[in-house]
Formats: C-alpha cells, structure tokens, sequence
C-alpha cells in the first residue's frame, strides 16, 4: 500500500506553491490542488489521500483508466477527466524537451524516456521515431495501436514518415503489456524486414527496442543485427 502522510502544514496547498514553490508540496497537496474541491462527506485532502492510498507506488497514477479514477470515493467524471488532462500534460512535456532538443546517444537514454512514455499502457504501441544527421529527432509517429496479435507494422508505412520527414535513420519503439521484454519472432520478423527495408533506401535502421514499465530490450545491445 502506498504510504500516506498527512500534513497540518499543507492547509493551503496553493498559498504554498505561491510562496515555497511547487517542489516542496507533497503529493498529496498537488492531487488537492488539481482536486480543487471536496463533496459533502469528504474533504479534497481526504479524496487525494484515498487515491494515492489506493496505489502501490505514485507511478500506478499514470495508467489510471477514466473508469479506474471514478472508482475512487469523490471522484466523479469532471475531476477525473482533469486529471487525465494533467497526467498527459505531464507526459508531452517530459518528452517534448528531449525530441526538440536532445541528440539520442544512447539506447539506455531513450529507453527510459520510452517506459514513461508507452511503458504502462494496456495495448500495445508502436512508435517511430526519426532523426536527422546529428540523431536529433525531427519527428516522432504513433504507427500502430493494438492487440499483440496482429503484426504490428509494415515497412511501407514506417518509411512513408521517414521520406515525408527527410529523416536520415530511424528508431522503432513498442511496449509489451505483459512486463516481458524478450522479443517475440514476430519482433525480429520486423527488426529484419525493417533493416532490409531502409538499407534499401539508404536509411540508417538505428535500435528497436521493447518497452515495460520497469525494463526495455534493444536490438543493438542484445544482438548483432543492428553493427
């Protein structure tokens, strides 16, 4: 159960973000704040304390459903689209930061970016991401979003973005909801028509890695397809 703190110091949550900044309010203080309001038989600090006390660890808040939020006591649908709205802000702004400006030097690097990015999502998504001559990335594109049944891409429409996009090389990125990160053949299907693909176009294949919320698999580290 994840461990709760109620602090007297934290009755006016947004007095304190004016005054001390948003990094010494606890957790429980900015789910207030975002809260906003309480109903008739609960504050808004008692309704943020029963959520984050609902959860194993604060990252679990990231993959709540609409429906999961509602299920807790004084959340109703208005306040659980807000948060929503909050936690995928949160999420853009993260990633935002290292596509615009960053240079991927490392599979470790972008993995971790990835897990928070896709990691904890329940279908799986493939993601492409292409980069220019200094491996910045010029354009990131959801590819394919669905069940680990069917195969997850084409190497057509990959490369479409590529050549729209004048990327260079390119990096294909995609969760297992399952936690297991070893490849299936279906994976090293795609990592081998995707590098016969861009070698014929004259497109750098860079990694393609395989996301959980906790680890990630690259197919530059683990093998010797990608040299």
């Amino acid at each position: 159960m994840y461990h709760i703190v109620f602090q007297e110091a934290s009755l006016l949550p947004r007095e304190r973000l004016l005054t001390e900044g948003p990094d010494k309010l606890s957790n429980q203080e900015l789910l207030s704040i975002l809260l906003r309001t309480g109903n008739k038989n609960k504050t808004v600090y008692e309704i943020a304390q029963e959520l984050l006390g609902s959860l194993k660890s604060l990252k679990e808040l990231a993959s709540m459903s609409f429906q999961e939020l509602q299920e807790v006591p004084g959340i109703g649908k208005v306040k659980a689209i807000e948060l929503l709205a909050a936690i995928e802000l949160g999420k853009r702004i993260q990633t935002s930061q290292v596509i615009e400006t960053e240079q991927i030097m490392s599979s470790q690097k972008l993995a971790k970016m990835m897990q928070q990015k896709i990691g904890h999502e329940k279908q799986e998504h493939l993601l492409a991401l292409y980069l220019n001559t200094q491996n910045q990335i010029i354009h990131q594109q959801v590819i394919f979003i669905g069940t680990v049944n069917r195969s997850i891409a084409e190497p057509r429409e990959i490369l479409h973005y590529a050549i729209k996009h004048m990327a260079t090389s390119l990096i294909l990125v995609h969760n297992h909801p399952s936690g297991i990160i070893h490849p299936s053949k279906n994976d090293d299907g795609v990592t081998q028509q995707m590098i016969e693909a861009c070698n014929c176009l004259g497109i750098v294949f860079l990694d393609h890695l395989i996301v959980s919320t906790d680890d990630y698999y690259s197919y530059r580290e683990e093998t010797d397809l990608l040299v």
